[in-house]
């Protein structure tokens, strides 16, 4: 199936089932792991943060690697702290093959009361480790596929879609495999409307990650410079932003506060604080490690981040744009066309 076949073919299907009753109109909507919500609702959210991961690699990866309770222990009070917090939602970045687990979100939903966001798509960082033997012999188009159909069909046999596509390159120039990794994204993109988030460390790797989007017609607004603070190139990140990308520093930490403050305060004096997304890059019970690891909790926004921001004369419109509105625009699903 070549890219123009997949196109008419994966946007047909997605038809039929809007026409079936099988999935509602999604504009102005965004999927959570309980379903589809009006973007309007999602409140204050974290737009990159994990429950759980697994760094064992994609060929021994699997859910009889660990008990859900004893994630659920670990994982639910650091979630019931952050709704005490404020926090009303939180997107899971955890990919495929690095612990995903659509119904273990689902229930930590439930029981925590946050709106969650889980992914479809694949991780190429570091080394491949992560990739899936099937991904390195399929096309783009077979890869995009896949991801389709979850999207179409829910995750592994959960019916609970995934909210947005989340991948992640190396360094430049891209390999082979995070190039096919991208574009598949990128596909996956224009018939689904999920929001692209891209782990990209390096200033070389995401002018070619905005190359494929031009190649693909996609526009940068649907897509997330997933760690763009760990380039650290105002420069670009101004540039890409004017453009329309989501510029996100997510490495939230108590020694990173300044930093990240100093990020944020440079995009709003640019008038571009609208394209800033911010979260930490926390939690993660460890799978294979006794109590899961060190499990780090999501307060330092509230408790640190926030203050210092108001500290630099940030208002309170300037924060309610930061943590609620731009996550809401961010992975509004639809598909965005250049």
């Amino acid at each position: 199936m070549n890219r123009r076949q997949f196109l008419c073919t994966a946007t047909a299907a997605s038809a039929g089932l809007a026409a079936a009753g099988e999935v509602k109109a999604m504009k102005h909507r965004i999927m959570t792991v309980a379903g589809p919500i009006e973007a309007s609702a999602l409140g204050t959210t974290l737009p990159h943060e994990h429950v759980m991961v697994d760094f064992i690699g994609a060929e021994k990866t699997g859910p009889d690697r660990y008990d859900r309770n004893d994630v659920i222990r670990v994982a639910l009070p650091h979630l019931q702290r952050l709704k005490e917090r404020g926090g009303e939602a939180l997107v899971d970045c955890s990919p495929a093959y690095l612990a995903r687990d659509a119904a273990l979100l689902k229930t930590l939903s439930e029981r925590s009361g946050l709106h969650i966001l889980t992914n479809t798509g694949y991780y190429g960082a570091a080394n491949d480790q992560f990739v899936p033997r099937h991904a390195f012999e399929e096309s783009a188009e077979a890869l995009a596929r896949r991801w389709t159909r979850e999207w179409e069909e829910g995750i592994d046999g959960t019916g609970i879609r995934p909210g947005f596509i989340k991948t992640a390159v190396d360094g430049a120039p891209l390999s082979e495999i995070d190039r096919k990794l991208v574009r598949a994204a990128a596909m996956t993109h224009r018939v689904t409307g999920l929001t692209i988030a891209s782990h990209t460390t390096s200033s070389g790797a995401i002018r070619e990650e905005r190359e494929i989007l031009r190649e693909e017609k996609v526009d940068p607004a649907a897509f997330i410079w997933v760690h763009a603070h760990a380039a650290n190139d105002p420069a670009l990140h101004v540039s890409l932003a004017r453009e329309g990308m989501w510029i996100e520093f997510d490495g939230l930490n108590v020694g990173s506060v300044a930093a990240h403050a100093d990020f944020t305060t440079r995009m709003r004096d640019a008038g571009l604080l609208h394209k800033v997304l911010v979260s930490h890059d926390a939690g993660w019970y460890h799978v294979g490690e006794e109590n899961g690891g060190d499990y780090r909790g999501y307060g330092t926004l509230f408790e640190a981040f926030l203050p210092a921001l108001r500290a630099k004369g940030f208002t309170d419109d300037d924060i309610r744009q930061l943590t609620v509105a731009n996550p809401a625009t961010a992975f509004t699903i639809g598909p965005r066309t250049a």
